[in-house]
């Protein structure tokens, strides 16, 4: 294409995009029910994994495994702080 619009790119869909991205944040084990504190073990922080909508997808021991795991579901994980 040439012209005023050569270098016009349509707008992504931000709602598609959204549909693959999983946040990731850290859950101090202090702050989780007793039953989940045990099974933590000895770990001071753990990560959860939610979807768009908030919806928590799985708790795991650190973050890097929570990566693998969004990315092994053809998700896009983002840290939230």
């Amino acid at each position: 294409m040439t012209g005023p619009y050569a270098n016009h790119r349509a707008k992504p869909d931000l709602k598609v995009i959204g549909a693959d991205i999983v946040y990731v944040k850290p859950i101090a084990v202090a702050d989780l029910p007793e039953e989940l504190r045990e099974q933590a073990g000895e770990l001071e922080t753990i990560f959860a994994v939610h979807d768009a909508e908030g919806q928590q997808l799985a708790l795991v021991a650190d973050r890097d495994l929570a990566f693998v795991l969004a990315r092994q579901y053809d998700r896009v994980p983002v840290t939230v702080h």
